[in-house]
């Protein structure tokens, strides 16, 4: 992604970096806030990145987290006020259904006690998982949006990924026979 200097190619560069990230930033935010006003964190972040896009990292990954992290300060800022596990909880709905192979009963188990552990995890947990699960981020790119370093992230990603087995191994049979069904998914975590 270069910086143009002419006005028209400036904005062709915004529009295509606004067409490749909205549809990932609007989940990122659905996830983190109240549903119906997604649309308009989304709106006051490419606001903001229009008004900085000189400041855009030139490579599109690093853009995209730029703008990720951009529009998790204004998220915190207008939570601010708020109970911190809302504002950085993250909403298991979405989780795809093809995530566990097993039968519906188990599904729904599974995904109550998927509830139940994110739950009990710390926000700092929370936060690591879902922008490596949910929000599909590398490293470096997960780091920027935090403010951390990458190997503070990894660090950081691994002991959630531990804190979230342990909970698992103590929350019903099922959910763990489930976990063991899908070891492919289960290492993920």
């Amino acid at each position: 992604m270069s910086h143009p200097s002419r006005p028209s190619d400036r904005a062709d560069a915004f529009r295509s970096l606004y067409q490749s990230s909205y549809g990932d930033l609007l989940r990122f935010v659905q996830r983190r806030s109240v549903a119906t006003n997604a649309e308009d964190v989304v709106a006051e972040a490419f606001l903001v990145v229009w008004r900085r896009f000189e400041e855009a990292p030139a490579i599109e990954d690093d853009a995209r987290a730029w703008i990720f992290g951009i529009t998790r300060n204004l998220l915190l800022n207008a939570q601010r006020g708020e109970q911190r596990r809302q504002s950085l909880g993250v909403r298991l709905a979405d989780v795809s259904p093809d995530l566990f192979t097993a039968s519906h009963a188990d599904l729904v188990g599974s995904r109550i006690d998927l509830s139940r552990a994110w739950a009990l995890l710390s926000e700092v947990h929370q936060e690591a998982l879902g922008l490596a699960v949910f929000e599909n981020m590398a490293a470096p790119q997960a780091a920027k949006v935090l403010g951390i370093s990458p190997v503070a992230f990894r660090l950081r990603l691994t002991r959630a990924r531990r804190a979230l087995r342990l909970l698992f191994d103590h929350l019903p049979h099922h959910a763990a026979g489930v976990l063991a069904a899908s070891p492919e998914k289960a290492s993920t975590l």
